[in-house]
């Protein structure tokens, strides 16, 4: 199965909730993919507006209604979502329908996939959530033959050990296709130019991934890591091809009024990187 069109990430905006996805995906594919914005939410200062976390001690009521403004937007039901505790780990979970709703509700109901930072699913109607703040957001699609989506955490520890290669294989895998038949989306996250690192850390990269530090002129000691460099290469590692990889290219912690940055914010919120597999029509 082969796909003309390479995937593009573009600016959507409805009912006062903006997001990045692309269009023609769903439109060809029945395959929604959304990466999040702050704006358009009911959540207060710091976490203005629409955070959707429910661990970073927002008021839960602002989180279910922001997490419910954005599914409804999206044309999806708040109530099936499913999200994970993220833990910064590499465990790849299948989410099957009877996953539907776990962690949908801040406060109350079933409670989140337990220490999860990718999951997988082909189930018509269930949306994965996974929420950031610098962090690498990326979404995974499999058109076929089986449709299926991915979502995955990659901080710098899940970049480190290619998380994100191997959520491609498994997706792959339960999809029943190559990994060069996959697509990825790349969402926001912080760039190499506000990510400073130890020079250990910076050392671990550079024997893993090429070209993704550089030193940092602040500090003799430090360098800069590029996750979304390292994610990249991790994802054309188990197979993907680069021309099937779309990046937004925007740094967190450069674009404050759109997204959410732990590093140059502190308490903040968190915005989200969203993937469902649409129902037939």
């Amino acid at each position: 199965m082969t796909y003309d069109r390479e995937p593009r990430l573009q600016r959507v905006e409805r009912d006062g909730i903006a997001w990045f996805s692309d269009p023609l995906l769903e439109a060809e594919s029945g395959i929604v993919v959304a990466f999040s914005t702050r704006r358009g939410g009911a959540s207060d200062e710091p976490w203005s507006s629409l955070d959707l976390a429910a661990h970073t001690g927002d008021d839960t009521a602002a989180v279910d209604e922001n997490r419910a403004r954005l599914l409804t937007a999206l044309g999806l039901d708040p109530t099936l979502l499913v999200t994970a505790e993220q833990v910064h780990g590499d465990h790849v979970a299948i989410v099957t329908a009877d996953d539907a709703g776990r962690g949908a509700i801040a406060a109350a109901g079933p409670r989140p996939l337990p220490a999860t930072d990718a999951m997988i699913t082909s189930e018509p109607g269930v949306p994965l959530l996974m929420m950031f703040a610098d962090c690498v957001p990326v979404v995974l699609v499999a058109r076929g033959p089986v449709r299926s989506v991915a979502v995955v955490h990659a901080g710098w520890r899940g970049a480190l050990c290619s998380l994100t290669g191997a959520a491609a294989n498994a997706l792959a895998a339960h999809a029943g296709c190559a990994p060069a038949q996959l697509d990825a989306y790349i969402g926001p996250h912080i760039g190499p130019c506000h990510y400073d690192v130890d020079a250990d850390l910076a050392e671990a990269f550079r024997e893993r991934f090429a070209e993704v530090t550089h030193s940092a002129s602040m500090a003799a000691a430090a360098s800069r890591v590029d996750l979304g460099a390292a994610v990249s290469q991790a994802l054309t590692r188990a197979g993907l091809r680069p021309q099937r990889i779309a990046k937004l290219g925007m740094c967190t912690a450069e674009h404050l009024a759109l997204f959410y940055s732990y590093r140059a914010e502190g308490r903040t919120g968190r915005h989200g990187a969203l993937a469902a597999v649409l129902p037939d029509v």
